[in-house]
């Protein structure tokens, strides 16, 4: 897993609060200047509500500094065609942190294939994960969460698979696999089936 600077991505629907996700955008560009910070809404009225809460919020902030810079390198608000297009946006980052700030936060469980830690609806921002709620606070970075879990129990658990065919069920494979062996030129390996036979 690759744990490099922190991201937020979060998903927003007309109905979401601006100044929640400003506040909540904010909260991950804090942590450095290299951290990111992008909201994905097909409303004009929540991305520019949320830009203006964005510098209103900013002034009172101890860490303004980093997060101007964090903002205007590696921040983005952006209007899509609609909330499907966002999902697949999502889908295509793998952000470590994804809020989904909609009315129906739940349909969109099933539709999230990559992401690190996914925080549902208006009430679960993502310090709430850090501080209180969250399974844990390891997750992956920069995409890897196409590929990669969060840090788990499974993490520190070693694994071996057992392997038991019989006769029978070898000999129905047979064909199978030495094709695949022969296709790589990988004759010893078909070899070692084809004496089976």
């Amino acid at each position: 897993m690759i744990a490099g600077p922190s991201e937020i991505l979060i998903i927003a629907d007309e109905t979401a609060n601006p100044k929640y996700l400003a506040a909540d955008l904010m909260s991950q560009a804090e942590h450095d200047v290299l951290a990111s910070a992008i909201l994905l809404t097909p409303s004009e009225k929540i991305a520019e509500q949320t830009v203006a809460q964005i510098y209103e919020q900013i002034e009172h902030l101890s860490r303004r500094e980093i997060i101007r810079q964090s903002l205007d390198r590696f921040g983005a608000v952006i209007q899509c065609r609609n909330m499907d297009e966002a999902v697949a946006f999502a889908n295509e980052l793998a952000p470590e942190h994804l809020e989904i700030c909609a009315a129906n936060p739940m349909e969109y469980i099933g539709k999230i294939d990559n992401a690190g830690s996914v925080f549902l609806g208006n009430y679960s921002p993502e310090p709430l994960g850090d501080y209180y709620a969250g399974p844990n606070h390891v997750l992956p970075t920069s995409g890897t969460a196409r590929f990669f879990s969060p840090l788990s129990v499974d993490s520190f658990l070693k694994k071996s698979s057992f392997i038991y065919y019989t006769k029978e069920a070898m000999k129905a494979a047979q064909e199978d696999i030495i094709r695949l062996a022969k296709a790589e030129g990988l004759t010893a390996h078909a070899n070692s089936i084809e004496v089976r036979r």
